[in-house]
């Protein structure tokens, strides 16, 4: 895992948002929108709002041959200021050496901005139920602070979807993993990618990861403070 600012820290306000993002925000939880790219626009194609204006989901938003019209662009320009990133070292072109000057031209602080890293391989599942955790506990400690994530794999699909059924759970959005993965499935649907790729997350280990999905604080209670993994969750 790696885990850095790209600039310097600082606590940003909301004023990274947009009007329709800080509306979103504010909207309560149990009454979800749908779909969320209705009222609050996507920033590129292949992505969607899990969490209503401050966390996306998205596929790699960079590649040298794009250099006219980046996604990174995009979605700096959306007032994402946290980047989640789930690819392993050489699997992709890199791309945290140049945010802080593509903030700088689009007249973004470079020092807003932050990149971790959180290597799952392609197709598979993290590592440790801990290993999740470490990534929702970057989502929540950003939500707490106002800021606006991104969460992306290669393709926005397996990984990412993994991660974000986790967090809608988390974070209480969805009662468990089965309706998680319900909300996924109508945001998804909505991408330009699903034609292609019609479920999201990509495989089946990764669907029952999130079905089996169960908050730290809940798991801790349930297994005596034990990791399990999350098919052994429901004989614990």
């Amino acid at each position: 895992m790696t885990t850095y600012n790209v600039g310097i820290n600082i606590n940003p306000t909301l004023a990274d948002q947009r009007p329709d993002q800080r509306l979103l925000a504010k909207h309560p939880r149990g009454d979800r929108l749908h779909p969320l790219n209705a009222v609050c626009p996507r920033p590129i194609p292949n992505s969607y709002w899990a969490t209503p204006g401050q966390l996306l989901a998205c596929e790699y938003p960079w590649s040298p041959k794009s250099l006219k019209k980046p996604k990174l662009d995009a979605l700096l320009r959306a007032g994402v200021r946290t980047f989640i990133d789930l690819t392993e070292c050489g699997e992709l072109s890199p791309y945290s050496s140049i945010l802080c000057s593509r903030a700088v031209m689009l007249g973004i602080n470079p020092a807003s901005i932050e990149y971790h890293n959180f290597p799952i391989r392609d197709r598979s599942l993290p590592e440790s139920i801990e290993y999740m955790n470490s990534v929702l506990d970057v989502l929540r400690n950003n939500e707490v602070r106002g800021r606006i994530s991104a969460v992306h794999c290669r393709g926005g699909i397996g990984r990412t979807g993994m991660v974000i059924g986790c967090w809608l759970v988390q974070s209480g959005i969805a009662k468990d993993g089965d309706e998680a993965l319900r909300i996924i499935a109508k945001e998804w649907c909505t991408v330009e990618k699903s034609k292609r790729f019609p479920h999201s997350p990509e495989t089946g280990p990764q669907f029952e990861f999130v079905q089996h999905w169960i908050p730290r604080e809940k798991c801790a209670s349930k297994s005596g403070n034990r990791v399990m993994r999350p098919e052994l969750y429901a004989s614990a």
